[in-house]
């Protein structure tokens, strides 16, 4: 496996290098670090829904959608990202993605220890240290790939972050701060200090290639850079952006016709909140649409789902059969999500 230790890179390539080598195949940890800042949405998320894209536009903040799951987040240099692209079939990897998350995170929250921090695991993916969470991971899935994507937190902007979230208004937005500031730290608070990058980089190769064997340093090559180039110029686009987007309106419920009814709920599970826009058309699931800050193997079976819950009876015992059946015969995983969710959040 390769080993880049990039320190600050441009802000694009914080996130198309890792995602340009699952899509070649290549086993790969980068760290590095953005050169400007940005905000960056999880793959199932809605742009408009979470994001008050009129403030990062008018800040000159870019917002980019990943091939990951979770929530949306505000990142820059004080953030030091590590990426880990291993192939599934890799002597150690475990099937099951829950159990990927307690394998291959162990390094990081080893590292976190190593440089003053007593980090802890907390299923289902966060690494915690005094209750706290003080590092952001995910993981997903590209062809044969695993990914494990997540950060060393050495200072954080709580201010702009809450600004670039879409809350309904002021007094929300001041809870939001407080509430980030309470649950989330980071190195500078915990210790008084910030590690060198590139020590930090430095343990965390060191502890993988006690997991993995062989972890060499490397630096970018044209096939690398080549192909996050081309990702994107496709990723990189308000089309991708809004790609998992469709509007609907904010009420839970809207009707549009005798028996027709335009309906939005959401869900806080362990595994994220789970946001559900439909059509209830006479008892009937029409139009139905899927997103939050979950994570969801493999990624686009989501839309599939959806699939599979058109035409489907407006009630949870039906709902829920459609959703177990799909899990089964699609061999689905949502680490803290279970079928029963989607019932739940649509139905009750």
């Amino acid at each position: 496996m390769k080993y880049y230790f990039l320190d600050a890179v441009k802000w694009e390539y914080s996130q198309a290098l890792y995602h340009a080598a699952a899509h070649l195949g290549r086993e790969a940890l980068f760290v590095l670090r953005p050169a400007t800042p940005y905000v960056c949405i999880g793959f199932h998320q809605d742009a408009q829904q979470e994001i008050d894209l009129a403030y990062t536009k008018e800040h000159n903040i870019p917002v980019f959608r990943r091939e990951v799951g979770g929530g949306a987040v505000y990142l820059d240099g004080m953030q030091l990202f590590f990426q880990l692209i291993i192939n599934e079939k890799h002597p150690g990897v475990p099937a099951n993605i829950a159990q990927f998350y307690k394998v291959f995170l162990q390094p990081v929250i080893d590292t976190f220890r190593q440089f003053g921090v007593p980090a802890e695991y907390k299923p289902v993916n966060d690494i915690i240290t005094s209750g706290r969470k003080i590092s952001g991971t995910g993981a997903a899935q590209i062809d044969d790939m695993r990914i494990l994507v997540g950060n060393f937190i050495q200072d954080f902007d709580y201010d702009t972050m809450s600004k670039c979230l879409r809350v309904p208004d002021e007094k929300f937005r001041d809870k939001v701060h407080k509430t980030m500031y309470e649950n989330l730290t980071t190195f500078l608070r915990e210790s008084g200090q910030i590690p060198a990058n590139k020590d930090l980089g430095d343990a965390l190769s060191a502890r993988y290639r006690e997991l993995l064997g062989d972890v060499v340093p490397a630096d970018l090559d044209s096939e690398l850079t080549d192909k996050a180039d081309e990702l994107l110029a496709e990723m990189n686009t308000s089309e991708w952006l809004l790609s998992n987007d469709r509007r609907r309106p904010d009420s839970k419920q809207v009707k549009i016709a005798e028996g027709v009814y335009v309906i939005q709920k959401m869900l806080k599970t362990p595994g994220g909140l789970i946001r559900v826009t439909a059509v209830n058309q006479e008892g009937i699931l029409k139009d139905v649409h899927i997103s939050g800050d979950f994570f969801f193997f493999p990624a686009d079976r989501l839309i599939d789902l959806e699939k599979s819950l058109e035409d489907c009876p407006f009630e949870m015992a039906a709902i829920n059969q459609v959703v177990e059946k799909f899990y089964q015969q699609n061999e689905v995983e949502s680490p803290g999500v279970v079928p029963a969710d989607f019932a739940k959040v649509l139905a009750e």
